[in-house]
């Protein structure tokens, strides 16, 4: 295998949604229908190419992306299945980074649901044009149209109906394609042989109606179409479609296809789309990034001839080849053999053998091009979001952010032998995902290991227990609490040291402000006349960011803090860096206590799904857990969503709670919102159960 030249013929697309709106089935019928499988796997059975680890066979959930590269029509498709599950938002964010194009697959009958809005909005940020599949059509309670108006109010798209159903719900039986206003039913068991019939009679008024909405939809979009439209002149389907494809790249419009996956019905039209519709790596803008040390902005363009530009995306341990790094090439071409440099970390790397993944299979590769996906073995020492390039035309590129995890458990090996085994296990898995973090409690000297959720941090153990191992003791889970000021102070910070030689000095003032929320950390040099000079300005801001990283009221980090330096002095025989970094330190000691300081804990934005008769006790529930009710909608037949803002702490065992108030029948999701301040009440209990 080598590079594919044809760049055109390229699509790396990858499949977001909800949890449970069928991306990983959906996946598998793309795999059986364009040839890569002979046999259709199924998520209940754990039988799926996508979903092979374990825990995923296990729970029938995907918890990391897989990349599949397969083909259709001529085309390469590098396709990307993603988690729905919030817990994993890390996969999908770091899988739209270096997407051309994204498949959202809708539920039919639960519309847009909160995750929907999640990865749209993630998708809105990298700019990545979409196409729709409406799935499910063959459930109870499918509504097309009701999903493409959900699209259009709540994710502020402009859906454009390709198709209309055949049918509804258990008689759901294929589609009708509006620009060749043809009827394809799905008839065969495997769904592999659609035919193609005329319009039944009765479908014949609405197909016309829905075809005259795409063709003014479309036309709106191009100046050449509307004067043929308004002059009443029929429009070329080929004109239709690459005005469609024109406005899809620049998320002017979304196609939306609809279908049911598990019964094998609307994938091939949906594959299809991908090809006519979805850009190729030619059609997004070209990559820039900036000279390392300097401001300089250089654009990199799709192209062989351009010096290598890549950046890792995903690293995953391998049980069989080990260290795996999954890279998206933006121009050049990565040879295997070949040095490239991380720019990030400014080392030389060597690029081992070259893989194009198919799931858990792989075939090797000589180099891969532009434009493309592949996984390289033999870097040792690049991570997620980092760039590689040209040794000699360094560029790095924008890395990639992850949001900070807001759940931790203790961890302790239960015997020495387990303890080496748990560091390693550690580190692989911290490599491997950037919301999984590992610190040591300087009060307990406890190991804490924090993530996204509670289903997230209880794959990660049972990964330890299972890949590495490892035998293990596992707390409780624990809130990632954090603290902030709520009125500005100066504090000093004098650190002196007189020893027989050379003594130590450093003295700081330092000007403490409350900041928004989710600002973070700011730090400015606002020192006139030399008092204290710049170079010493990185130690102290060293210094102060290390201090805040354990709070004053219980010692947890401190955030959304303004620190400005504004005088100090200094010794020209006994000052150094280390003595203004600890000065910096003591900075934060003295004033962090005068500046009011307040916990914080971090708020789910919560949506709960209940049948109607169990409302009032659903919403009593969430009062009573301190949560706020945001708002009420109904959801689908006899069910309501109530949208809620509660507290993480008071969350935990909240699935086992709803189900016996629901009587089995309740769903939820909760994604992080924001941090909000504690209420004095319940920070006192707090504290007087931590015993402080």
């Amino acid at each position: 295998m080598t590079v594919n030249t044809d760049l055109s013929k390229i699509r790396n697309i990858g499949i977001i949604a909800h949890i449970d709106a069928g991306k990983t089935t959906t996946t598998e019928r793309v795999l059986y229908y364009s040839g890569r499988t002979y046999r259709i796997g199924n998520v209940d059975d754990g039988t799926t190419v996508t979903d092979f680890m374990v825990q995923e066979r296990e729970r029938g959930i995907t918890i990391q992306s897989a990349a599949i590269t397969t083909e259709w029509l001529g085309h390469q498709i590098n396709l990307i299945d993603t988690p729905g599950h919030i817990d994993f938002t890390a996969e999908v964010q770091r899988s739209l980074r270096v997407l051309d194009g994204g498949v959202v697959v809708f539920d039919a009958v639960a519309g847009v649901e909160p995750q929907s809005e999640t990865v749209w909005r993630q998708a809105d940020r990298y700019s990545v044009p979409r196409i729709c599949f409406v799935n499910k059509m063959d459930r109870n309670g499918a509504d097309f149209q009701r999903t493409i108006d959900m699209i259009r109010e709540r994710l502020g798209a402009h859906p454009v109906a390709m198709q209309v159903p055949i049918g509804s719900e258990a008689n759901f039986r294929g589609a009708i394609d509006l620009l060749t206003m043809r009827a394809w039913v799905y008839t065969d068991e495997l769904g592999a042989n659609p035919r193609e019939i005329d319009i039944p009679e009765d479908l014949l008024e609405i197909a016309e109606a829905a075809r005259d909405k795409m063709v003014e939809t479309i036309a709106e979009t191009d100046e050449e179409l509307t004067i043929q439209y308004l002059e009443g002149e029929t429009i070329g389907r080929e004109d239709l479609m690459a005005a469609l494809r024109r406005a899809t790249l620049q998320n002017e419009l979304v196609p939306i296809f609809c279908g049911s996956a598990l019964r094998n019905k609307g994938v091939q039209p949906l594959l299809d789309a991908v090809v006519h519709y979805l850009p190729s790596p030619l059609d997004r803008p070209p990559i820039s990034g900036v000279v390392p040390g300097t401001d300089k902005v250089v654009v990199r363009k799709t192209d062989f001839d351009e010096p290598v530009t890549a950046i890792v995306f995903k690293i995953v341990t391998d049980p069989y080849v080990g260290r795996l790094a999954y890279v998206r090439v933006y121009s050049g071409v990565l040879q295997s053999g070949k040095s490239v440099l991380n720019v990030t970390r400014n080392r030389k790397e060597r690029v081992g053998r070259l893989l194009r993944i198919y799931a858990e299979k792989r075939e090797e590769l000589k180099e891969i091009g532009a434009g493309d996906i592949a996984a390289i073995i033999g870097l040792r020492h690049s991570f997620t979001g980092e760039t590689l390039s040209d040794p000699n035309q360094p560029i790095i590129l924008e890395s990639i952010t992850f949001p900070e995890p807001v759940i931790s458990v203790a961890i302790e090996p239960r015997s020495k032998a387990d303890q080496d085994k748990l560091s390693a296990a550690l580190k692989a898995l911290a490599d491997e995902d950037p919301t999984f973090r590992v610190r040591t409690d300087e009060n307990t000297g406890q190991t804490l290991i924090s993530g996204m959720g509670e289903l997230h941090l209880e794959v990660l153990v049972d990964r330890m227990l299972r890949e590495f191992n490892v035998r293990a003791n596992v707390g409780k889970p624990q809130v990632a609490y954090r603290e902030t000021i709520t009125q500005p102070v100066d504090a000093e910070g004098r650190f002196v040291r007189q020893t027989g030689g050379r003594g130590q000095f450093g003295h700081v003032k330092v000007h403490f402000e409350p900041l928004e929320p989710g600002s973070g950390f700011v730090f400015e040099n606002a020192v006139v006349g030399g008092s204290v000079p710049r170079e010493y300005m990185k130690a102290i801001e060293t210094g102060i960011r290390e201090a805040l990283e354990g709070g004053v009221i219980s010692g947890y980090p401190i955030v959304d803090v303004k620190a400005t330096v504004y005088d100090g002095s200094y010794h020209e025989v006994d000052s150094s860096e280390m003595a203004f970094r600890v000065a910096g330190s003591l900075a934060v000691r003295n004033g962090m206590p005068k500046a009011k300081p307040v916990l914080l804990e971090p708020v789910m934005k919560v949506e709960v799904v209940v049948p109607e008769e169990f409302l009032g006790d659903v919403i009593g529930d969430l009062n009573s857990r301190r949560g706020q009710i945001d708002g009420l909608e109904p959801h689908s037949k006899g069910l309501q969503a109530i949208e809620a803002s509660v507290p993480l702490s008071e969350m935990f065992g909240y699935a086992t709670r709803l189900r016996s108030l629901t009587q089995g029948r309740g769903t939820f999701t909760m994604e992080f919102d924001r941090y909000l301040p504690v209420p004095p009440n319940v920070a006192k209990a707090m504290f007087s159960n931590m015993g402080y």
